[in-house]
């Protein structure tokens, strides 16, 4: 498959925007990258990069070749997980952009159980907004995306759709922490330690105060949901969280339903490239992700 290797010369050169930083990546040396795409460009009668001071940037044409060798790619890699399969040895990659919400307990648990099935599967797990899940996944570099409010995009595919709520969380010492559930007029009362307007939590909480009377003002924004749990160890704060991604830090944090009428509901969403036949194995994660998440009972209607 020595084609298929030297059509990797020039998608990591498309990364990398440099012959020698791709030569590095692949060991081998910068003139063989630069020859080999010499001869592409020749046989393809145009320039696929445009040669520049500060590196290399592909022609339109280039464009439409690095989006087929990619394509290439991703057929390749499911038909040598379709072998492994008939192998018997279920071997492969799965590759994930999921929300930073899901990282510190939901995807570590779901990874453990699938790999105790398919201890030889790899894993390679991002964390990013739906932007870059939906880039990573044009780009072949993701084969799925799990993430918050995806909007509906012509050429990615939605495979599953769950429902997520918003909770307060806070100290358990906090007065409210008492209540099974609170208002969030109650919490604008304390310091507000609030995620940034453009992970999704927050955005829920701006759909409900766009319809309420309620005005929150935040002492402290961000887009660490790590930093923000740290911050609710002092001064009686309270922030919000999806309730997937609550982390209840051995019992000193804890989550408490919202109990206002009509608080809008997040979309968590599994999604793949339209028209993209998946690897086997990442299929069957992404299968494995389902079960998951309808055992929560967190399945949209």
């Amino acid at each position: 498959m020595n084609h298929l290797r030297f059509l990797r010369y020039v998608d990591e050169v498309a990364r990398a925007g440099s012959i020698r930083q791709a030569a590095e990546r692949l060991h081998v040396a910068p003139s063989a990258v630069n020859r080999r795409i010499l001869d592409l460009e020749d046989e393809l009668g145009t320039p696929i990069f445009e040669r520049l001071p500060r590196g290399m940037r592909l022609t339109a044409a280039g464009e439409l070749f690095v989006r087929y060798i990619r394509g290439r790619t991703a057929e390749l890699d499911e038909v040598r997980s379709q072998i492994e399969e008939l192998r018997g040895l279920r071997r492969g990659r799965v590759s994930l952009v999921a929300s930073q919400a899901l990282a510190p307990v939901f995807l570590p648990g779901v990874v453990a159980s699938f790999r105790e099935a398919h201890p030889l599967v790899v894993h390679q797990v991002r964390i990013g907004d739906h932007l870059q899940a939906l880039d990573a996944l044009r780009a072949f570099e993701a084969d799925l995306a799990l993430v918050f409010n995806l909007a509906p995009e012509a050429d990615i595919e939605v495979l599953a759709e769950f429902e997520q709520r918003l909770v307060a969380v806070m100290h358990r010492d906090h007065p409210l922490a008492a209540r099974p559930s609170v208002r969030v007029r109650d919490c604008a009362d304390y310091p507000l330690m609030l995620p940034n307007r453009d992970i999704g939590g927050r955005q829920l909480l701006e759909k409900f105060l766009v319809r309420s009377s309620v005005k929150l003002r935040p002492v402290v924004e961000s887009n660490s949901f790590e930093f923000l749990r740290g911050c609710l160890y002092h001064g009686q704060a309270v922030s919000f969280q999806i309730a997937i991604g609550t982390v209840e830090d051995g019992g000193e944090l804890v989550a408490r339903p919202l109990e206002d009428r009509n608080f809008p509901h997040g979309r968590l969403v599994l999604a793949g490239l339209r028209g993209r036949q998946l690897p086997v194995i990442a299929h069957a994660f992404a299968e494995h992700l389902k079960v998951a998440l309808q055992g929560l009972g967190q399945l949209a209607a």
